[in-house]
């Protein structure tokens, strides 16, 4: 893999629904190769995987929430192969979209981004979902999961910078009405750091959420922010949704404090209806553009 190379680091377990739609996609957008981790997945994925000529494919059966929620194995991978090139980093429920990706490849982008000298491309995780029901939704592998989730919520959103690490802090959307709007401030953090010209010295800290040093975090500056950036579509919301929270309610693996968040859980396990009537339909970059969620800051294509 030259300095070239488009990298794409993710930890799963059990996504093969997901998987062939998350390849073709991404190979797409011009990832030229795929490195995963594969935390003891009993679906079928390392076969799936292993059969696949751009992925390199580790496994563990190690505890996620005992690797820093796999950063600690994501991070070995790109000190060890992603130095000097440009890597997204990922979980198999997110979809990157940018400024003009009808027209343009993340080679684009990322040979735009060298010349402008920014080092990361934040984005806000967009949760999209059905109308109805999550457990009435009908989805088949290798499917688009856009053709069965396309709803969002387009407002409102909320930043804040914090300290010591200057990191932004987004919150808002679809998940934080319908499940926390009791307690918003335990609601899911939905900016992230997808895609980064790796150098040894980089580090996550949390998810993508947050980078170390810590002026990485100044290259995103949320919804209607003018620094480009992109939009994450987060896929969670079809029917799989269920079944895992059934197990990682079990399995208490995702949260620092799991038992917190129990009822969470219960409530995705019954299949709720997360469409309102001022949910809008996804329509493509331009939209979200539009919208404020993402920028294209000085890139003109």
């Amino acid at each position: 893999m030259d300095d070239a190379s488009i990298l794409c680091v993710a930890c799963l377990r059990n996504e093969v629904p997901r998987l062939p739609y998350f390849l073709e996609y991404y190979r797409r957008l011009g990832v030229t190769h795929f490195l995963f981790v594969d935390n003891d997945s009993n679906d079928g994925a390392r076969t799936l995987l292993t059969g696949e000529p751009d992925v390199s494919l580790w496994s563990t059966s190690a505890s996620y929430k005992d690797a820093r929620f796999g950063l600690d194995w994501t991070t070995w991978l790109q000190m060890k192969y992603a130095r000097g090139k440009w890597c997204l980093t990922l979980d198999a429920d997110e979809l990157l979209v940018f400024p003009g990706d009808k027209t343009q490849t993340l080679r684009d982008l990322t040979l735009f981004m060298d010349e402008t000298g920014q080092q990361a491309l934040g984005a806000l995780m967009l949760d999209l979902y059905p109308k109805g029901p999550i457990d009435q939704v009908r989805y088949h592998a290798g499917q688009d999961p856009l053709e069965v989730t396309p709803y969002f919520d387009p407002a409102p959103y909320r930043a804040v910078r914090q300290v010591p690490k200057d990191n932004l802090w987004v919150q808002g959307g679809a998940r934080e009405r319908v499940f926390f709007a009791d307690d918003p401030r335990r609601g899911p953090t939905l900016n992230k750091l997808p895609l980064v010209k790796w150098h040894w010295r980089y580090v996550y800290i949390n998810s993508t959420h947050a980078m170390l040093p810590s002026v990485l975090n100044h290259a995103y500056d949320g919804p209607g922010g003018a620094c480009l950036s992109g939009v994450l579509l987060h896929t969670k919301f079809l029917p799989v949704a269920i079944e895992k929270s059934r197990e990682e309610k079990t399995r208490k693996q995702h949260f620092a404090q799991p038992d917190a968040f129990g009822d969470y859980y219960d409530a995705v396990i019954k299949g709720p209806d997360l469409w309102h009537e001022a949910s809008i339909a996804y329509e493509g970059a331009e939209q979200l553009e539009a919208l404020g969620l993402m920028s294209r800051g000085s890139w003109r294509e």
